[in-house]
């Protein structure tokens, strides 16, 4: 399979190779990092991390078909990481508040809520919704992915949804 080649190829130094691996995960890295910090450039900034991380750890890959569960390790990590060394709220910026009272659609104000509802789940809860719906992984790979027990993946996607449901309740009943 074509991965697979370009997997061998980057293992053994190939920069053009590890580029076209990472151009097919790169919008993911990125929405995926956007929701642990909520913030443009902190986001860019994981990411390029991960990329980092990733270019520089890319020939303890076993399997192509692995590749993609190990970089977004790399990313949850990176963005744990980073987190934990900022610990700041992240305030929003003006030109993002703008844009988001700007939209209209109720479907992209919906996304938007749930977004925000997704960014304030405990880090546990909000990385399996992450892998779950964001990364379509399930919920053997989570459990390989975090290095977790699948039932532990489970009982935290559980809460993890019922907490969402309970937020969007809320939302719904103040408006």
């Amino acid at each position: 399979m074509k991965y697979e080649k370009l997997l061998k190829k980057a293992q053994t130094g190939n920069e053009e190779a590890f580029l076209k691996l990472i151009e097919v995960e790169k919008e993911k890295l990125y929405r995926m990092a956007f929701i642990y910090v909520r913030n443009e450039t902190d986001a860019l900034d994981i990411v390029q991390e991960t990329i980092y991380k990733a270019y520089r750890g890319i020939v303890s890959v076993k399997e192509s078909a692995y590749f993609s569960t190990w970089l977004t390790r790399i990313l949850i990590n990176s963005a744990l990481d980073f987190i934990q060394k900022t610990s700041k709220i992240v305030p929003i910026e003006k030109d993002t508040l703008e844009r988001i009272e700007a939209v209209t659609s109720t479907s992209r104000e919906d996304a938007l809520d749930l977004q925000e509802a997704i960014g304030q789940l405990e880090e546990k809860y909000k990385t399996v919704i992450l892998l779950r719906f964001y990364q379509d992984l399930t919920v053997p790979q989570i459990a390989n992915v975090l290095d977790y027990p699948e039932g532990t993946v489970k009982t935290n996607l559980h809460r993890a949804i019922n907490q969402l449901r309970m937020t969007y309740k809320e939302v719904c009943s103040n408006e």
